[in-house]
C-alpha cells in the first residue's frame, strides 16, 4: 500500500529530525520507504533549491520564488514521488505544496488560492494523503536555529519574526481547509513525544 506523507511546519520545528527517525523506524518494520525533501529531491530540483535558498538572492521577486518552487516540485514528482507511489512505497517528504501556500501565498502576500492554482498546473492536483504539521511558536523555532551550529541557515531563516508568524497562521488555516489529511502535532514537546505522535498518525492512516 502506497502512502504519501508530507512533513510541514515553520523554521526550527524539528520536522526534519523526526522524519529521519521515523524513516528508520518504519523501515525496520518492513515498510518500503522513500525519504525525500522539497525543494529538491532530484538533481534538477536540487539545483533549483540552491537558487531559491541562496542567502545572496535577497532581491528575488515573490512570484519568481513561487514559480521556482513549483518548477522544482514538478520535477520532483515526475522523477521521484510518482514512481515511488506506483511501486507501493511510503513517501516521506520534508515539505510539499503546503509550504508554498504558507510561505509564498500567505507570508509573501501572493494569496493562498493564487499559489494553489499555480501549483495545480505543476502537480496535476497531487496532494499528500497525510500532512503532519509540527506546530511551534516561531520565536521558539528561531531560537532553536540560533542554538544549532550544525543546521543549514538559509534565506528564509533570515526573515523577520512577523513573517514566520504569518507562516504559522497560514498552516493553521490550511489545516482547517484540509482537515481530512492534516494532523497537528505539538512540536514543543520532548522529541520522543513528538516522534510518537507522528508515528501514530502514520500508522493510523496506514490502517485505513
Amino acid at each position: 500500500m502506497s502512502l504519501f506523507v508530507s512533513f510541514e511546519g515553520g523554521e526550527g520545528c524539528g520536522k526534519s529530525t523526526i522524519l529521519k527517525r521515523l524513516s528508520g523506524r518504519l523501515e525496520s518494520e518492513g515498510y518500503p520507504i522513500l525519504l525525500t525533501r522539497e525543494p529538491g529531491g532530484t538533481p534538477i530540483a536540487e539545483q533549483i533549491r540552491g537558487i531559491i535558498l541562496d542567502k545572496a538572492n535577497t532581491d528575488m521577486d515573490p512570484r519568481t520564488e513561487a514559480l521556482l518552487y513549483a518548477a522544482s516540485r514538478r520535477q520532483h514528482l515526475v522523477e521521484k514521488i510518482w514512481p515511488a507511489l506506483k511501486q507501493g512505497k511510503i513517501v516521506l517528504c520534508d515539505r510539499f505544496l503546503d509550504s508554498s501556500l504558507a510561505y509564498q501565498g500567505a507570508a509573501r502576500g501572493l494569496g493562498i488560492d493564487e499559489v494553489l492554482n499555480m501549483n495545480y498546473f505543476a502537480t496535476e492536483k497531487t496532494f499528500p494523503d497525510l500532512t503532519l504539521l509540527f506546530d511551534l511558536k516561531p520565536e521558539v523555532g528561531l531560537e532553536r536555529i540560533a542554538e544549532n551550529a550544525n543546521r543549514e541557515v538559509n534565506r528564509l531563516d533570515l526573515e523577520k519574526l512577523s513573517f514566520h508568524a504569518k507562516v504559522r497562521e497560514a498552516f493553521h488555516e490550511l489545516a482547517r481547509r484540509f482537515p481530512s489529511r492534516y494532523s497537528i502535532i505539538d512540536a514543543s514537546q520532548p522529541i520522543e513525544e513528538v516522534e510518537k505522535a507522528a508515528y501514530e498518525a502514520i500508522k493510523e492512516r496506514l490502517a485505513r
